[in-house]
């Protein structure tokens, strides 16, 4: 992205958006890490409230507490990958997808499979690299390998499931290039942008407009932005 795209933006972000309040949602404290797998599966090409109500649903049914006020929460507070597994396992994809979630949408309308079934693939991923809670999220961020595991998932392949969970994960350093914030970019720059050049974009932006608003960072603006969007 050129300079004078980066500088439209950050104009466009001033005029726009309230820097000074940076409390990001209420998805950015989950109480556990599969709840962060199910939202970042879910929410693709969905209405935000559905996916709301899917992570809602999944916790009522496990008597789960869904917010926690301390991040990362103590290991022992949170419902591991492993279990979670189990309990997929023991219900099925289809049970899961009908009676736990109460979604039956899939991952993309050509060649799709049911989103309950790509959480579970997502989660055999983590089992994979050993990550059971939120304290191990590190092991995974950034790898190629875990990474390549992700995009291979029926419609993951674009990688924005991939870094939207980073972010519930408790990564500042990544956005979710979805339509929220490919509509706000273009309206700044006048042009439809790239998947890359909007996390480009967004962290430069950050570190930009940081010197004036300490607390930012490319999570706390990607919030910002989804929050204007949604709001119009």
């Amino acid at each position: 992205m050129q300079d004078n795209d980066i500088q439209a933006l950050v104009a466009y972000c001033k005029s726009n958006l309230d820097l000074a309040s940076l409390d990001i949602s209420e998805e950015y404290h989950y109480q556990s890490l599969p709840l962060c797998v199910i939202d970042a599966v879910y929410s693709i090409n969905s209405n935000y409230t559905s996916t709301q109500n899917v992570v809602s649903r999944f916790c009522t049914r496990l008597g789960l507490h869904k917010i926690c006020e301390i991040h990362p929460p103590p290991i022992a507070d949170q419902l591991s990958i492993t279990d979670f597994i189990t309990f997929q396992n023991q219900h099925g994809v289809t049970e899961m997808a009908t009676a736990i979630y109460c979604n039956r949408q899939r991952t993309s309308t050509r060649n799709g499979i049911l989103k309950a079934e790509a959480v579970l693939h997502f989660s055999k991923a983590l089992q994979n690299f050993e990550v059971e809670y939120f304290q191990d999220v590190h092991k995974v961020l950034g790898n190629a390998a875990f990474e390549s595991a992700i995009q291979k998932i029926p419609g993951q392949s674009s990688g924005i499931s991939l870094r939207y969970f980073y972010m519930l994960a408790g990564s500042s350093d990544y956005i979710k290039p979805d339509r929220m914030v490919f509509r706000f970019i273009e309206s700044a720059i006048h042009r439809v942008p790239s998947i890359e050049e909007c996390h480009t974009a967004l962290v430069e932006v950050s570190r930009i407009l940081g010197d004036e608003h300490a607390r930012l960072s490319p999570r706390t603006l990607d919030n910002l932005i989804w929050k204007q969007q949604r709001a119009q």
